[in-house]
């Protein structure tokens, strides 16, 4: 498969690093978030600026656009979300059920739920009727780091920092499966679309294939890159995905047999001089991380 990756865009708009990408409220709209505590929004067409701006009181290091009620939920760095009203651009509630770092959130609509992951090592269950917590559940005595729900969202795998990651039932929040991933920590973890496998990423820069069907056996170990893996983030289309990483670069990769396609880095296509800590790929492939930029990029394949 022949892969080509042309920059689209470089988009200084924070003062700090960047720790959050998140699907904005229309097509092709994105927000962002960071160390310097501000929420902003990106029209990836025009690669511009979008009014939506907010700023809270502590570094944001995760964001959950819930399409259906129009609501914008942030974790900080003091383990607060924020719940946000973009129709009427406010605050309406303020959740403290962690006493770390929230370091990612997703919603589910069948389940009428949304998920917070902690670094107090709590997984926190709440209403989306009520924005409040309905269950706080204690899985590791490392981070809870990162969360992807089943297409059917009927089964949460939650990565750890203790190196495992847990299958949960979505609904009812009880452990279904648990195995060890990565050495040291497990930074990042996605369902594939073909519903056959998970794939994570580790503090050991490994990235780790797990088969669905067989108790999640390891189906491949690959050494993708030279420092801690943090996001894995599949094309729309299924065809490819790609990992984001400490080394400072993204690379591509087929999604058919995990096999190696593409690095992007600094020298041969204006990457990131730093860190890469998310990704979100919709129409475009968005990345993000310690030096302050979002880096907009076609991926052609």
């Amino acid at each position: 498969m022949k892969t080509e990756v042309r920059q689209l865009a470089n988009l200084p708009g924070h003062q700090g690093a960047v720790y959050a990408l998140e699907s904005g409220e229309q097509d092709g709209t994105c927000f962002s978030a960071g160390a310097d505590k501000l929420i902003t929004s990106w029209d990836l067409h025009t690669c511009t600026n979008l009014p939506f701006l907010a700023r809270l009181p502590d570094p944001v290091y995760s964001l959950c656009y819930v399409r259906e009620k129009n609501i914008l939920l942030a974790g900080t760095s003091t383990g607060a979300i924020h719940i946000i009203d973009l129709l009427r651009k406010e605050e309406v509630k303020i959740l403290r059920h962690h006493t770390a770092q929230i370091f990612d959130i997703r919603y589910s609509l069948k389940q009428n739920t949304f998920y917070t992951a902690g670094g107090d090592g709590v997984l926190g269950v709440c209403s989306l009727d009520t924005f409040s917590a309905t269950r706080i559940l204690k899985l590791s005595t490392a981070k809870v780091r990162q969360l992807d729900l089943s297409s059917d969202e009927e089964e949460l795998a939650v990565a750890c920092g203790d190196g495992n990651i847990l299958l949960l039932e979505a609904g009812t929040g009880k452990e279904k499966f648990r195995f060890s991933a990565h050495q040291f920590s497990a930074n990042a973890v996605r369902y594939h679309p073909n519903g056959l496998t998970l794939l994570s990423g580790g503090k050991d820069a490994y990235l780790r294939v797990w088969d669905r069907q067989h108790s999640f056996a390891e189906l491949a170990a690959i050494p993708a890159h030279n420092f801690a893996i943090y996001q894995i983030a599949f094309q729309p289309e299924g065809k490819l995905f790609a990992t984001a990483s400490r080394d400072k670069t993204i690379k591509l990769w087929d999604a058919s047999d995990y096999r190696f396609l593409l690095r992007i880095d600094k020298d041969n296509y204006a990457g990131h001089v730093n860190s890469v800590n998310t990704l979100l790929w919709k129409e475009r492939l968005v990345s993000a991380g310690d030096d302050r930029s979002l880096l907009v990029w076609d991926v052609e394949a």
